[in-house]
């Protein structure tokens, strides 16, 4: 559950996690919402942004909402129970599980539910060891943006959907390419 605080900070917070997938887990928030990322990292949308247009079939974070601010989840397309290819901005699935997730070694014991936990924590002002193995993963997904400009006329969202999916969970506005 979250604890009591502002997101625009002029100390460190620590917020106190106790869900489904972590239980006494704790981490601290050092720069603003928002601000302070790495030059190496800039992405296009934002947690929220991500969560208003569809990603995960709409079954991330579900369970955890008490950690992130409400007016993430006031737009959010969310399946409680079950991923709904629908409730994704291009109406298909293109994740793998949790499992395929932990069998690559993608998951860092700190962020249990993977890379867009990771992002709404750095997003939020946390700043952790895993950082640059995160954003060199982030930056990666950039190759798929090439084979969308390569393959696919500006806008058209029936070319590779799946693709632009994918980086759609990445942060990565593929609206428009």
């Amino acid at each position: 559950m979250r604890s009591s605080h502002q997101y625009t900070r002029a100390r460190p917070t620590v917020i106190r996690v106790h869900d489904r997938m972590q239980r006494n887990f704790h981490y601290t928030l050092t720069e603003r919402e928002g601000a302070a990322f790495s030059p190496r990292f800039n992405p296009d949308l934002t947690p929220q942004n991500m969560l208003e247009l569809g990603v995960f079939g709409g079954k991330y974070l579900t369970d955890c909402r008490s950690e992130f601010p409400p007016s993430w989840f006031t737009k959010a397309k969310l399946s409680p129970k079950h991923p709904d290819p629908s409730m994704n901005c291009f109406g298909v699935l293109a994740s793998q599980n949790l499992q395929a997730w932990q069998a690559k070694g993608w998951i860092h014991p700190d962020d249990p539910r993977g890379w867009f936990q990771w992002y709404c924590r750095y997003y939020l002002g946390r700043r952790c060891e895993d950082d640059e193995r995160q954003m060199v993963r982030w930056r990666s997904m950039r190759r798929h943006i090439a084979q969308l400009q390569n393959h696919c006329m500006p806008g058209d969202a029936s070319c590779r959907p799946r693709q632009r999916q994918a980086l759609l969970h990445w942060a990565y506005d593929s609206r428009q390419l």
